[in-house]
C-alpha cells in the first residue's frame, strides 16, 4: 500500500512540524508527489480532516490521526479482497461498485460503503463488524 504523503514528509524531515511553504516544497519538489497548487489544496484538505493543525504559523502533523487513516485504508483493502473472493469477482470490480455506491450515498466512509456493499451482495460480513470505524 502507498504511504500517505504526510507520512513520507514526516520521514524525510524527522519532525511533524513544518512551515507551510516548507511542506509545499517537500511534497512538490523533493518527493514529487504533486504540483505546488495541488499541495496547497491537499494541505487545506488535511487541515479540515484533522491530519494537520495550524499552530503559531506552523503546520503540525497529527500523528494519531494519520495512523488511523492507515488502519482504515488497510481495512478497506481487506474488505475488498474478502468480498471479491466471496463473489468470485476481481478486486477492481468490487472497488468500482463501491465507487458507484459513493455516488448514491454521498460522503460515507469507503470502509462503511464496502461493508454495506458486501451485505447488499449477501456476503457474510460479520467478522468485520467490530472493526468498523466509529462515527
Amino acid at each position: 500500500m502507498d504511504m500517505h504523503p504526510l507520512e513520507e514528509a514526516l520521514r524525510v524531515k524527522g519532525s511533524p512540524e513544518f512551515g507551510k511553504s516548507e511542506l509545499v516544497g517537500l511534497l512538490s519538489f523533493r518527493l514529487g508527489k504533486m504540483s505546488p497548487s495541488e499541495a496547497k489544496k491537499a494541505i487545506q484538505k488535511w487541515i479540515e480532516e484533522g491530519l494537520l493543525v495550524e499552530k503559531e504559523g506552523k503546520l503540525i502533523i497529527v500523528v494519531e490521526a494519520l495512523e488511523k487513516t492507515k488502519s482504515t485504508a488497510s481495512l478497506f483493502g481487506e474488505l475488498v479482497s474478502y468480498i471479491a473472493r466471496s463473489l468470485g469477482w476481481t478486486e477492481f470490480e468490487v472497488i468500482e461498485e463501491v465507487k458507484k455506491m459513493k455516488e448514491r450515498y454521498g460522503e460515507l466512509n469507503e470502509v462503511i460503503l464496502a461493508y454495506l456493499f458486501g451485505l447488499e451482495k449477501g456476503v457474510d460480513m460479520a467478522k468485520f463488524r467490530d472493526r468498523l470505524p466509529d462515527f
